[in-house]
């Protein structure tokens, strides 16, 4: 019998990325192109352009696994809450399968993270993930034994929607009621912690524009400005993570996009986040996505592994 080849896409705010995993987790194929802005349709045809040539070069027609930015309303069948927002109010799934004509499973993106960092990466063999998202939007998606929890409404892990705990009232921290979202709220985890919310907080102490890069590299220099914009960085990363905690106790949090790319998070964040995790001690782990910015397209294939047992 043929070895099961299954096929991820992750649909992302600037790029689309295909790839094909064997039963091992090996990569056959991969492919990258960027992603049509504010197009919906071009997008959709774009998807099934990469699928198309991904099928075509294995011989057969491959089990489709979708990582988006967004998720599917499990009432209207539509994307919500996509922060590439062309893909909102849209049946994106419905589409897919029409024009790919086959069956195909959609999730979303921080999920995928979950699930591929669970089944063969940072937290393999843990019971519970809590993967998280910090690039240009914030996200999280959760994994129980591999798979991921969507809870009943399909938003389990939606936790860059949600307020900043504890939040500080001195002026110089001025978190309340914090910066407006584009969901519009104000004050959501998304606003801090993403790297625009890095960026913009510092621009709003200092008057001075940077990228996170460039006040990284400061930090990293030794200057005292850039320390204090990245400890501020840390201390609220660690109150949003302990939120985490004290509700899901996960064995491991991992990392991904562009910020988690700071090797310092990973001793900052947990030196600080005791003082509000309800608890004598911490045992839950923090640690970089093993696969990097390729977890979203493996878990989206992933998502048509056969289940482990609990």
């Amino acid at each position: 019998m043929a070895e099961r080849l299954l096929l991820g896409v992750d649909l992302g705010g600037t790029k689309i990325e295909v790839a094909v995993l064997d039963a091992r987790g090996a990569f056959l194929l991969r492919e990258r192109r960027a992603t049509p802005q504010g197009d919906y349709s071009a997008t959709v045809e774009a998807i099934a352009t990469l699928v198309e040539k991904a099928d075509a070069a294995m011989g057969q027609r491959l089990p489709l696994g979708v990582a988006i930015p967004g998720s599917v309303s499990p009432v209207s069948g539509l994307i919500r809450n996509a922060n590439s927002t062309a893909l909102n109010g849209r049946p994106l799934q419905r589409d897919l399968e029409q024009r790919l004509n086959r069956p195909v499973r959609l999730h979303n993106d921080a999920n995928c993270l979950a699930i591929s960092e669970a089944v063969d990466g940072a937290g393999q063999g843990a019971r519970m993930v809590f993967g998280v998202i910090l690039g240009t939007g914030v996200g999280a998606g959760i994994a129980i034994h591999g798979t991921d929890w969507l809870g009943c409404n399909a938003v389990a892990g939606e936790w860059g929607h949600n307020p900043l705990p504890w939040p500080r009232l001195a002026p110089a921290w001025n978190e309340l009621p914090g910066p407006r979202c584009w969901c519009g709220l104000h004050g959501c985890i998304e606003t801090w912690l993403s790297g625009p919310g890095f960026t913009a907080d510092h621009a709003m102490q200092t008057g001075q524009q940077a990228t996170a890069p460039d006040l990284i590299a400061a930090m990293r220099s030794g200057d005292a400005a850039a320390r204090a914009r990245f400890i501020r960085y840390c201390d609220r990363l660690a109150r949003a993570l302990a939120h985490v905690i004290n509700i899901l106790d996960p064995d491991i949090i991992v990392l991904g996009g562009g910020m988690s790319n700071v090797p310092e998070l990973y001793v900052e964040v947990p030196l600080r986040w005791g003082a509000w995790v309800f608890s004598d001690a911490v045992g839950t782990r923090l640690r970089a996505a093993q696969h990097g910015d390729s977890s979203g397209v493996r878990g989206a294939a992933w998502l048509w592994r056969a289940p482990t047992a609990a």
